[in-house]
């Protein structure tokens, strides 16, 4: 059984979160900030292999009404993207105020989430993961 890395696709960055090896905890991991999308799916790739991740889950970024927005149909592009070219699944969890409540839990450690935005992706990005861990 591989780690799970959980991905929340930004248009300016990409928080990652991964599991623990049991699948039980997510954590946050690392901020990619290149909007190379062959970078991207290099450093994907480099840290599923390093990681030994089995399955990534994409925070799906829904409107508050559920409804799809651009970046709905952004993240369900780049989702098709990973398919092409990384062979393993690929399934989506709804992140709906994820950022909000990372902003939250950094705020509330005293740190400055406006100052520390890769924090706040990569924070949001294990929130989703926990979520999606915890619905199984």
């Amino acid at each position: 059984m591989g780690r799970i890395l959980g991905i929340d696709y930004g248009s300016k960055r990409i928080g990652l979160a991964i599991t623990d090896a049991s699948q039980i905890i997510a954590s946050p991991f690392k901020t990619v900030t290149t909007h190379n999308l062959e970078f991207q799916i290099s450093e994907l790739s480099r840290i599923i292999e390093e990681e030994d991740v089995s399955q990534i889950v994409i925070g799906l970024p829904l409107g508050l009404k559920g409804n799809y927005t651009t970046q709905t149909k952004k993240t369900e592009q780049f989702a098709d993207l990973i398919r092409k070219e990384i062979d393993l699944p690929v399934s989506f969890y709804d992140e709906r105020l994820t950022s909000v409540q990372a902003k939250r839990i950094l705020q509330s450690e005293g740190k400055q989430p406006s100052r520390e935005k890769e924090l706040v992706d990569e924070t949001a990005a294990a929130i989703m993961l926990q979520a999606f861990l915890d619905s199984r």
